[in-house]
């Protein structure tokens, strides 16, 4: 519940260190829930704008997304497994899902084998290489057979070509996607080619549990490699204690006390500071002076707990965030002149807005413009059109 910057925000701070600290405070506030597997971190290469889910990786640097990688999954995982404020990494999506044509997300992957192996590729040799256990096939597919379905990319690459030993899980519904690719005539075929490629754990669909003892039955799929994919699940969950105690993460007095604690909370804070990007900074307008100006705060986001944890966030409560406004307000004090003209809303006008917002630029010696996209602008099935401010 204590909010991070989102990981591309993390990225931009260029400190591998800062995020394995947050990931680790994550850990140890989500442990303390009963949570033992998480399915990050994404470590998808995204050079597209306009794929929405760019946000929850590191951006396009092959080697920055590798230090992160590798700095998320020690965070997530620490020392042991086995440990009641560590969960089991998961690197998705693999591969290649940034890849996506025209950004669209779930679109169609055409790339060489010479961009995978040096651009989408490394990242998750990195988060292997620092100890994730799990990997998660991706929804797209590769020059036509979609990843979940891929034994060239689950089998030949991940398991014989770099020795992975952990367990593969689909997607959301993956194998199911397949039927919507084209590639698998129904929800039988599709569990054969996704098992038999080498996806060990179907989520969410059922299509293992309904067909998977019927293609066994009929020979279709060997007994041994229903043995090795259990096995390979059951490895994991021994590694995590669960054999041992089932509910050794789950204690609600340990939640609460590990919940947005001191240190977890000014952590968060350094971190957001240290992810903000300054482009520029003409005559040396910042810092802002506490005293002898006018300032404006002009835009949808210049007040009002909305839009303030960022895209994918299942606990965090805006109404625990600080606006800008009030930000502002209680750092220069409450009789400061600030004034705070929203202008328009994220995605459509307000009667005389932009007139306010330029009678209130006018009068003041400083404008903060707080404009962008919303929350759920960005994140899965957020693809954009076009790369521009909202409205």
């Amino acid at each position: 519940r204590t909010i991070f910057p989102v990981p591309l925000g993390e990225a931009a701070s260029f400190e591998p260190l800062l995020a394995q600290k947050a990931a680790a405070a994550a850990s140890f506030e989500a442990a303390a829930a009963g949570i033992d597997w998480t399915f990050a971190p994404m470590v998808d290469i995204a050079r597209d704008q306009r794929w929405g889910r760019g946000v929850e990786g590191s951006g396009e640097d092959v080697l920055l997304g590798n230090l992160f990688a590798e700095a998320r999954v020690r965070g997530f995982q620490g020392k042991s497994l086995k440990a009641i404020d560590t969960m089991m990494a998961c690197a998705k999506h693999f591969a290649a899902y940034g890849a996506a044509e025209a950004g669209l997300d779930y679109n169609t992957v055409d790339v060489s084998e010479r961009t995978l192996r040096e651009v989408y590729f490394p990242p998750f040799q990195a988060a292997f290489a620092a100890g994730a256990p799990t990997t998660m096939a991706a929804f797209n597919e590769l020059s036509g057979v979609p990843a979940t379905g891929n034994e060239w990319l689950m089998r030949k690459i991940l398991r014989d070509e770099w020795g992975f030993d952990g367990f593969v899980v689909s997607d959301y519904t993956g194998d199911m996607e397949m039927i919507a690719h084209g590639y698998a005539a129904d929800a039988r075929e599709a569990t054969k080619l996704a098992f038999m490629a080498g996806v060990d754990m179907s989520m969410t669909s059922g299509f293992y549990r309904d067909h998977l003892p019927d293609l066994v039955e009929k020979g279709e799929v060997p007994m041994a490699r229903v043995d090795e994919s259990v096995r390979k699940v059951l490895a994991l969950k021994a590694k995590l204690g669960l054999f041992e105690d089932p509910f050794r993460r789950i204690d609600e007095k340990r939640e609460a006390a590990r919940t947005r604690t001191k240190e977890s909370l000014a952590l968060a804070r350094d971190a957001g500071k240290r992810s903000i990007v300054m482009l520029k900074n003409e005559g040396d307008l910042l810092p802002l002076p506490k005293s002898g100006k006018k300032i404006a705060i002009i835009g949808p986001f210049a007040e009002g707990q909305h839009d303030l944890n960022g895209p994918w966030c299942v606990y965090g409560d805006n109404k625990q965030a600080i606006d800008l406004a009030t930000g502002v307000r209680n750092a220069l004090g409450k009789t400061a002149p600030v004034t705070v003209t929203l202008g328009s809303k994220v995605e459509e006008p307000l009667d005389g807005g932009i007139a306010a917002a330029v009678a209130a630029a006018n009068a003041a010696d400083v404008v903060l413009l707080a404009i962008g996209e919303s929350e759920n602008m960005s994140g899965e099935a957020q693809s954009r059109t076009s790369i521009t401010v909202p409205a």
